[in-house]
């Protein structure tokens, strides 16, 4: 079976033989499209990683404004948590450094939608009324 029909039926055999080609050099046996591809994959996972961390974040956040008196210790790990995933992939990834911001207001609108399908509230902000170095911030917890 070629590699490309490999990549089709069976990609973790697929990616053992390629890792093993590409250890050995062998270059007449590396599937370059598709490992190409999977390369983007990689770069285009951990943006999205960031992405829906800052989502999770903003809905806990506008939360957390929009009902101080249910604010729990689930909400502050979650806050905490997310600010400390999105950290570890841009420590790994130092070139997404500027990716939350970039992705913020989606991101937020994301966020929003779920504080509010979750809280039944509707008057929450259609704008993000935080910086992303505050949201990022593990010194920050806004109030009402």
């Amino acid at each position: 079976m070629s590699d490309a029909k490999l990549y089709d039926s069976d990609i973790a055999l697929w990616a053992d033989r390629q890792a093993d080609a590409i250890r050995r050099h062998a270059d007449n046996e590396i599937d370059w499209e598709n490992v190409a591809e999977e390369i983007e994959s990689v770069g285009k996972s951990e943006q999205r990683e960031i992405e829906s961390r800052l989502a999770v974040l903003c809905s806990h956040l506008l939360k957390w404004c929009a009902q101080p008196r249910r604010r729990s210790r689930s909400w502050t790990g979650s806050i905490t948590d997310a600010r400390s995933q999105i950290a570890r992939v841009l420590r790994d990834s130092p070139s997404l450094k500027s990716h939350p911001a970039k992705v913020l207001a989606e991101a937020y609108a994301d966020g929003r939608r779920q504080a509010e399908a979750e809280t039944g509230l509707k008057k929450l902000p259609a704008e993000c009324p935080w910086p992303i170095e505050q949201i990022l911030s593990h010194d920050f917890w806004p109030e009402s």
